[in-house]
């Protein structure tokens, strides 16, 4: 499963000089040191929580900084013991660009550079730290070590700009955590009908470190009908859950019985697997096999926090994986693809599917419906940001941008009317670029975030939307 917990070595330091112990004035470590404990207790007062956790170095020397480069070895085997996911150079003055790029070189993470604004400037002319001037000399050293790096601008730790960077980099390392080693399940073989959701297994796991399995569709029916021999119990229990959030009209007990057992059968696949997101044949063999659509459960295990794909679509898995990480779990990604424009609005394009979206998306004011067995509602209204991860001859970006919903017709299925800023540039880019009309949508905006992580991904280019 997906795991939105982050451990973040704190890395402060200052610079070292040959009067280190007696040195006042400017780079006096006593003034680097007061700036690392006041942004490390501003960390632990507004960022950590149950995701969010922190080491720091204040077991490496009487002033809990990083400051002798014979001290980087140290510094490393210490955040390897800890299992930090990401590092923080939190330039306290000038800083030593040396320990820190050893650093950040032997751990390969993602790794965040930033220091505190310089705000003393004494009547005599006194300054005391040169954070900034720092940050460029630290930057080179990175760039020259081949350390993908993300960074805060200057500014004060009380700075919006700071909480804005910090929160973005949380979600750039949190994708990056489940994008290596990512595990993903299909469920059935690809749908004969759709050439278009074709992916290289094997460039995957070369280029990226995945690991893919299968799983056959007998293997499935007979696990389906142990569900419904033997969860009869918690069957009833789901159906009633799902008459009280749906009109289920129409829909005998038989029939939504085993519109819950999926939703069994596939939380079984991912304890099995130890799965990170699930591909599944959906609307042509699976009927044939157990007499069902797994749509409805599609939506209800996304809201449960299990990512169910329709359609044997693996990048799409891919995509909403990003997607959900991005958010931190805080939100279920959708799976809508682009399907007609609007018939009055030139920059409005209808994203829907049969029925995947999470509940917990739908617009308050829409009726939610099973259209044949298939969740049917509008989602809510608001910003999304939208998402494609892609192959094409070996190359792999990944689409990303934002739009916003409006008005549009009523149709069946789950659906939004998704305005764009000039939509022919979208579907061109669609017709003439590697994309498929498969999409993921989450809410809220995270694009800036998407071209972050591809920072960290060296076979992977971000690609904007309307661009």
């Amino acid at each position: 499963m997906l795991d939105y917990k982050l451990k973040i070595g704190l890395v402060p330091d200052v610079r070292n000089l040959g009067d280190f112990n007696t040195r006042k004035g400017i780079f006096e470590p006593a003034k680097g040191v007061e700036n690392k404990e006041k942004v490390l207790r501003f960390l632990q007062e507004n960022f950590a929580d149950d995701k969010t956790e922190f080491c720091d170095l204040e077991w490496l020397n009487e002033l809990g900084v990083l400051y002798k480069n014979e001290d980087a070895e140290k510094v490393c085997a210490y955040l390897k013991e800890q299992k930090v996911d990401a590092i923080f150079i939190i330039n306290c003055n000038f800083g030593n660009e040396e320990a820190v790029g050893r650093v950040a070189k032997e751990m390969q993470l993602p790794t965040l550079l930033w220091g505190p604004q310089d705000m003393v400037f004494d009547p005599d002319g006194q300054r005391y730290t040169d954070a900034q001037c720092g940050l460029f000399a630290i930057s080179k050293q990175l760039k020259r070590n081949k350390v993908g790096f993300s960074y805060i601008e200057n500014c004060p730790v009380e700075s919006p700009v700071f909480a804005e960077g910090f929160k973005k980099f949380l979600s750039v390392a949190t994708m990056v955590k489940n994008f290596k080693n990512l595990s993903i399940v299909e469920v059935g073989t690809r749908l004969n009908a759709f050439k278009s959701v074709m992916f290289n297994e094997l460039e995957l796991t070369e280029k990226f470190g995945m690991n893919l399995s299968t799983l056959n569709m007998a293997v499935f029916e007979s696990k389906f009908r142990a569900v419904l021999e033997n969860k009869q119990e918690d069957l009833k229990k789901d159906i009633v859950a799902i008459k009280r959030d749906y009109d289920v009209a129409g829909l005998d007990e038989e029939a939504l019985c085993k519109l819950a057992a999926f939703i069994h059968v596939y939380k079984e696949i991912f304890a099995e697997f130890d799965a990170d997101a699930i591909t599944t044949e959906c609307w042509s063999a699976m009927p044939l096999a157990v007499g069902s659509n797994p749509c409805l459960a599609m939506s209800i295990l996304a809201d449960m926090g299990y990512l169910v794909i329709c359609e044997g679509d693996v990048h799409g898995a891919i995509t909403s994986v990003l997607l959900q990480a991005a958010a931190r779990g805080e939100k279920a990604p959708l799976f809508g693809e682009f399907t007609v424009r609007h018939p009055e609005n030139k920059n409005a394009e209808l994203l829907w599917h049969c029925g995947p979206f999470p509940y917990s998306m739908k617009d308050e004011k829409s009726t939610a419906k099973l259209f044949n067995t298939k969740p049917s509602f509008r989602a809510k209204d608001g910003k999304y940001t939208i998402a494609r991860f892609q192959a094409d001859a070996g190359k792999y970006t990944l689409l990303g941008g934002t739009y916003q919903t409006c008005d549009g017709p009523y149709t069946f299925g789950t659906y939004m009317w998704a305005e764009f800023k000039n939509w022919a540039k979208v579907e061109r880019k669609m017709v003439e670029g590697p994309y498929i009309h498969h999409m993921s949508e989450v809410y809220g905006e995270y694009a800036d975030v998407l071209e972050e992580f591809c920072k960290y991904i060296p076979e992977l280019t971000y690609d904007p939307i309307e661009e």
